[in-house]
């Protein structure tokens, strides 16, 4: 991870999707023979799997675990100096709601949690008993599953459904794990994001709504405009 196009593969595929190695290298700034040369030792490493399809060899992060090490990096990072007015509105949108693996984080994705905690659909579980090297582990409550099947969130059977780490962007810690793959799904499915280039979420007006009904969130769209 210390070569900066390999970082930048990495970053391209921080939503979850697998692509190919052309569009790797493009992201990259690479070319084809560079970029093979990169993903065989981000394969090598773990970091990568490969999935054939056909002819086409596509490339994902080989799990959840290599997404939160890629978000602990940014957030370690030294920011990118912004230089145009359409960098600042790209920073903006993504620190705004974007998706981190197969989850939402960003300012959204920290206010989600924050406000499960609050509303106690979240409640911290017996740190005594439970306590996994220092982290608070936190269990849906009664309440938090009756809220969850009014939005019509269906989160598949887990031994720890709630998973959460920190935001790169935000002060603050986003859900991920089941709890947090199913959120976004549903999410998707009612309209109220839409997934964007480059790990970015679009806020729409239904979701602008349905935040502010459900979770107490009031936000901006995720480029400064309301939408449908």
């Amino acid at each position: 991870m210390s070569d900066q196009a390999r970082c930048q593969m990495l970053l391209a595929l921080g939503d979850g999707r697998a692509l190919p190695a052309g569009v790797l290298a493009a992201e990259a700034g690479v070319t084809a023979a560079t970029a093979s040369s990169h993903l065989h030792k981000l394969t090598a490493g773990g970091l990568l799997t490969v999935e054939v399809a056909g002819r086409r060899r596509n490339y994902r992060l080989a799990g959840p675990d290599v997404g939160v090490l890629v978000e602990a990096l940014e957030r370690l990072a030294p920011a990118l100096p912004v230089r145009s007015l359409e960098q600042s509105q790209r920073a903006r949108a993504r620190r705004e709601a974007r998706v981190c693996y197969d989850h939402v984080a960003g300012r959204l994705g920290v206010g989600m949690m924050r406000a499960m905690v609050e509303r106690g659909h979240l409640k911290p579980v017996d740190e005594a008993a439970e306590a996994d090297a220092g982290e608070v582990r936190y269990a849906i409550t009664v309440e938090g599953w009756a809220f969850l099947e009014t939005l019509g969130v269906i989160v598949p059977p887990s031994r720890r459904p709630v998973r959460y780490h920190a935001d790169s962007t935000e002060e603050g810690l986003h859900l991920s794990g089941a709890l947090g793959r199913s959120l976004l799904a549903r999410f998707v499915d009612l309209g109220w994001l839409r997934r964007q280039q480059k790990q970015r979420l679009q806020i729409t007006l239904d979701g602008l709504t349905g935040f502010d009904l459900r979770f107490g969130l009031v936000l901006p769209s995720a480029h400064g405009e309301v939408s449908r």
